[in-house]
């Protein structure tokens, strides 16, 4: 095992949408959109109705609108809305619990990243008192011109784009910029597997993300607010993920219960899959620079060890016929197996058999040939 292996610490990214996932209610309407003068269900009607009318994407059509709609009610730069993001309320617990998640990952020697995937504003998620607490946060942003104020979308991400966060976080190409995120990396190299991803969610938004978590062996966790439990039973019962609790983020809930449940068993699962990488580079670290006549002669010899029928015995000696070069170490198995595998010795004197061993024989052999085998064959001391 390689030191790397060995120091690699293990890394559990848990993943979260925002609204209605860590916040009760879209960010939005907590505040930014009554300070336009109007109605919540009003703007979001007027924003997908430009976004039909248009063949927009929806959170580029809303993000229009919150800068066209500011325009002589208040500045529209990033304080502004971070100011609001500060008023952005939080399920319970969602306060205290990042650091009892992380604690309780640290005593499983595990290290808990957290990460924010959502459709709404970054700005917004950055103004709230939890954003020192998520690694990355990829969510919609805003370009800002000279003056500081919001002029373009720099970033939107809506449910169909999500997903390559996910790859983001697996092969630790967190910049939105990176595009080494694209290059391939075998499972043993990459610092997230999805098997070690968890990812939180509420909604259809976030069901990419949830499947591909879940296919790949993460951990996909469907949260309700209280009483609303369909749309969990949804997802559940066309597998989109694999568990559902309420967004109860509080010690002892049933959703910390759950992630730490979770934890537990990601320390476990790594102790085999570290133990299944120390295998695979034995694996290759034996096998370097052997060519595809060593690794054939290797599977007749395993074949031959195996055998446990006269007919199958014949038949892999007449393919071991043909192969001219055997190494020393190999013809000494052979040798050995003729007198621990039965059904290869009770017929070492069939004219096949017995001329295949007399045509690897050679003298400098006779110590490491069994003496029974040496009497079968009739070879002289």
């Amino acid at each position: 095992m390689t030191n790397n292996i060995i120091d690699k610490k293990t890394v559990l990214a848990i993943c979260y949408d925002f609204d209605k996932t860590l916040s009760p209610d879209d960010m939005q309407a907590q505040g930014f959109i009554q300070s336009l003068k109007k109605e919540v269900e009003n703007f979001w009607n007027e924003s997908n109705g430009l976004a039909r009318e248009n063949d927009m994407d929806q959170n580029l059509a809303w993000m229009y609108k919150m800068a066209k709609e500011s325009r002589g009610k208040h500045v529209f730069n990033k304080n502004t809305l971070m100011e609001y993001g500060s008023e952005v309320k939080l399920y319970p617990g969602v306060e205290t619990w990042f650091d009892r998640i992380n604690n309780y990952g640290e005593k499983n020697d595990v290290l808990v990243e957290h990460y924010i995937i959502s459709s709404g504003l970054k700005e917004m998620i950055e103004g709230t008192t939890v954003a020192k607490h998520f690694k990355k946060i990829y969510a919609s942003s805003f370009y800002y011109d000279e003056d500081g104020v919001a002029v373009w979308p720099a970033q939107c991400v809506n449910y169909t784009n999500k997903t390559q966060y996910l790859f983001r976080i697996k092969k630790g190409a967190l910049n939105v910029n990176d595009a080494t995120v694209n290059d391939f990396i075998s499972e043993d190299e990459v610092r997230v597997p999805f098997r070690n991803m968890v990812y939180i969610g509420d909604s259809d938004t976030d069901i990419p993300c949830m499947k591909l978590v879940s296919i790949n062996g993460g951990f996909s966790i469907g949260v309700y607010g209280a009483n609303s439990k369909n749309k969990v039973f949804k997802m559940m019962e066309e597998h989109r993920i694999k568990y559902f609790a309420e967004a109860d983020y509080s010690e002892g809930s049933d959703l910390e219960v759950l992630v730490k449940n979770i934890i537990k068993r990601t320390a476990a699962n790594e102790i085999l899959e570290i133990k299944s990488t120390e295998c695979m580079q034995e694996m290759k670290s034996e096998r370097k620079n052997k060519d595809e006549q060593f690794i054939l002669k290797e599977d007749l010899i395993d074949k031959l060890n195996e055998s446990s029928s006269f007919a199958q015995t014949h038949e892999i000696i007449k393919s071991m016929n043909h192969i001219g070069n055997w190494e020393d170490n190999q013809i000494e198995k052979i040798f050995k197996i003729a007198s621990s595998n039965g059904q290869v010795k009770y017929i070492l004197n069939d004219t096949d058999i017995k001329k295949f061993y007399l045509k690897i024989y050679d003298k400098k052999y006779i110590d490491v040939i069994p003496n029974d085998v040496l009497d079968i064959l009739e070879i002289e001391i």
